[in-house]
């Protein structure tokens, strides 16, 4: 009887759907759902600090884009980020410890990079840091050139630098180039240049030139020399080498023995020196005496009297001669 009522009763809850207490009503998760006031919320440690990241260029110019990476104590990475309109990054809520910061770029194509750092972070303070980016160098191009030609020269050495200050010394290969990175301190840089040592067989430049530089671009200096000129080295004896040097003559007469009772002249080859022969004028000069000290020269003059009364003498003895052979012809002719 009390089975056949509880059949007819659930046959009536099945029709009418007045009854609630059915068991699949009843059945509910093996779990409860947590609400929202017991779920636990992640907040930073009491102890945590944080590093705070400004950065500029040499110009003092604030940098935007530039990017950073930080790695924790165990080379995981614990954040990374880019340089805002204000040129600074923050990073919060870490752990005290070592920290490695790289930056991975510099956001701009005339700026560089900074080598990686470590930094310390101190529970509940914040590590501020100043980066600065450098800017890139130039790649210098330097030719060195015969003036007149345009043929490279190598071995030509120049000094590069900014004021009283070399940067860069660099010498031409055996193409006559040389290239290098050029460190420029502005957007736009002044440089000098001066040759230290010109190419073999050439003269050396010495004038200093000037040129401009931009970070991050190719920049190209020529230097130019002219060929040495050579000229004749002088002759020991003062004659020019272009004309051949005349061998030295020998006297093939000896001279003759000085009749008026001087020393006979020596041979040269006993006194040691040259055997060629004094010209004539030296040798006159010598044979000639000297005047006596206070004494005018003799000019000839003073021997005009006696020629004159030579003269007379011979024509009166010549006429009394002649007379004589007059009258001897005459004193025959008589005898006659």
């Amino acid at each position: 009887m009390h089975a056949r009522t509880v059949r007819t009763a659930a046959l009536a809850a099945a029709v009418t759907g007045t009854l609630t207490w059915g068991p699949s009503a009843a059945a509910q998760s093996a779990e409860p759902t947590p609400t929202a006031s017991t779920a636990p919320t992640e907040t930073p440690a009491p102890d945590a600090g944080s590093v705070a990241i400004t950065k500029k260029d040499p110009a003092g110019d604030r940098l935007v884009g530039a990017a950073f990476l930080l790695l924790d104590p165990t080379g995981q990475e614990a954040g990374r980020g880019k340089t805002d309109a204000r040129g600074e990054l923050t990073f919060p809520g870490l752990a005290p410890g070592m920290y490695r910061l790289k930056e991975t770029s510099s956001g701009s194509l005339l700026h560089d990079t900074v080598s990686d750092q470590d930094i310390i972070v101190t529970p509940g303070a914040t590590t501020h840091l100043a980066i600065t980016d450098p800017f890139k160098a130039a790649q210098i191009l330097l030719k060195a050139k015969n003036d007149k030609t345009g043929k490279l020269l190598p071995g030509a050495t120049v000094n590069i630098g900014i004021g009283k200050k070399v940067l860069l010394t660099l010498t031409t290969g055996p193409k006559g180039t040389a290239s290098s990175d050029l460190p420029v301190s502005s957007r736009t840089t002044e440089f000098w240049v001066k040759q230290i040592k010109a190419p073999k067989g050439y003269d050396l430049y010495k004038p200093s030139k000037t040129f401009t530089a931009v970070p991050g671009a190719p920049v190209t200096v020529t230097v130019t020399n002219l060929k040495t000129e050579t000229s004749p080295k002088p002759d020991p004896s003062g004659k020019p080498t272009d004309q051949p040097t005349p061998a030295p003559s020998t006297p093939k007469d000896k001279p003759a023995a000085d009749t008026s009772g001087g020393t006979p002249p020596t041979d040269s080859a006993a006194l040691g020196t040259d055997s060629s022969p004094a010209p004539a004028a030296a040798a006159t000069e010598e044979a000639a005496p000297k005047a006596p000290d206070g004494s005018l020269a003799h000019t000839g003059a003073d021997a005009t009297p006696w020629l004159l009364g030579s003269a007379g003498l011979l024509v009166i003895v010549g006429g009394a001669a002649l007379a004589a052979t007059r009258r001897q012809h005459t004193h025959d002719s008589e005898e006659n």
